[in-house]
């Protein structure tokens, strides 16, 4: 006899929330890093807030705690790896990382120093790559199956003009989360990328001044205005969280079509 079966179950969509997870943000003090802060912990996660401007992120974390969520700051640069060892060491382990602290030096290619190529590269990347290493390394010792998050950037993708510096740290950023999505497999943690076109932020507000340069950036972007903020939020608790949860060594270029072409 043959049995029937019932394929008439619905799928269960998976949730966005977050409740019960602890996330930790880099560059949280401004920009990208503060309205992902805000979107994490709107999700249900507890955040930690890191940055060197320390009056920053307790601003943040005090405006996180006026609407009824949890958000702590703690002032620590990135950059100084004796102190990451040290946060790590004494910090409960987090279920996601948004490893979104960065610089930018445009300028040709013949006029940069070893300064900054230091100065872009030692925290684009490997401040970003032993951050990482500290959160997957709690993860895998708790057992915790987590979400490594990137903000990459489309001139991770392409090249720029006066961006030699800045697009040879997102490459290696591309490149890094994919061979952490390969090591870190076996565990159940994810390292995927975020890749925005230019997005208003403080630290991009000076270059759209100059006419020019915003006439060309928009000339580029194929949906006809300059990134906002708020356009990254969704794809942030999407990778933080179980709906992405077959996501690993992936991309979100989040570009408005600069790189369609």
């Amino acid at each position: 006899m043959i049995e029937e079966r019932n394929d008439t179950a619905l799928p269960t969509t998976p949730d966005l929330r977050l409740d019960g997870r602890r996330a930790l943000v880099t560059g949280a003090g401004r920009g990208i890093g503060l309205g992902a802060a805000a979107a994490l912990a709107e999700a249900g996660a507890e955040v930690t807030l890191v940055a060197r401007t320390v009056s920053e992120i307790e601003d943040v974390a005090k405006r996180i705690g006026e609407r009824g969520q949890q958000a702590t700051p703690v002032g620590l640069d990135i950059s100084d790896h004796s102190a990451v060892d040290t946060f790590f060491a004494s910090s409960e382990p987090f279920h996601v990382l948004l490893n979104n602290a960065g610089t930018n030096r445009p300028m040709p290619m013949w006029e940069v120093t070893g300064d900054d190529y230091d100065a872009v590269l030692d925290l684009n990347l490997k401040s970003s790559y032993f951050v990482a290493q500290g959160c997957a390394r709690q993860m895998i010792d708790h057992g915790i199956k987590g979400s490594l998050i990137h903000m990459s950037s489309q001139m991770g993708h392409v090249g720029g003009a006066k961006r030699s510096l800045y697009c040879a740290s997102k490459w290696a950023v591309e490149g890094m989360s994919k061979a952490f999505a390969l090591d870190l497999a076996p565990h159940g943690i994810r390292s995927n990328t975020i890749a925005p076109t230019f997005i208003e932020t403080p630290m991009t507000k000076p270059f759209f001044q100059d006419r020019d340069f915003r006439a060309e950036v928009l000339g580029r972007i194929k949906l006809g205005r300059i990134g906002k903020v708020e356009d990254l939020l969704g794809a942030v608790v999407f990778l933080a969280g179980d709906a992405s949860g077959l996501m690993t060594g992936a991309c979100l270029k989040i570009d408005g079509g600069w790189t369609a072409d």
